[in-house]
């Protein structure tokens, strides 16, 4: 049998439709579980952050910079990063954001007041 005809063969049998099929039904409960999780977990940090840009008097039309940054901290905290690692991480971030113009006051009571993070 030649090299390509044994190709063609592996490949129809590794992507076989219906296989693919009996296992994603069988991971999907599993998997929505977790997004529901973490589309909750999401949505509360969003809401945190934008009780902390409003307290600090932060003009709507900057809210979805600092929603990323605080976005990046989050998946920064999903990462299981923690101690004195994350503060360092976090001081990066913070750095990066304040490069592109935003107020690290506002940056610092995000990365404290919503995420928990210290100064390094």
């Amino acid at each position: 049998m030649s090299d390509h005809i044994k190709r063609l063969e592996s490949w129809k049998v590794k992507y076989n439709t219906e296989r693919v099929k009996q296992t994603l039904d069988e991971l999907r409960p599993n998997m929505l579980t977790r997004y529901e999780a973490t589309l909750a977990q999401l949505v509360a940090m969003e809401e945190k952050t934008k009780q902390v840009l409003n307290e600090c008097g932060v003009h709507t039309i900057l809210y979805v910079p600092y929603l990323n940054y605080s976005r990046q901290l989050l998946k920064l905290t999903r990462q299981n990063i923690s101690g004195e690692s994350a503060k360092k991480a976090a001081q990066v971030l913070l750095d990066k954001w304040r490069g592109r113009g935003l107020d690290p006051d506002v940056l610092a009571a995000i990365r404290f007041d919503v995420h928990s993070i210290t100064a390094p």
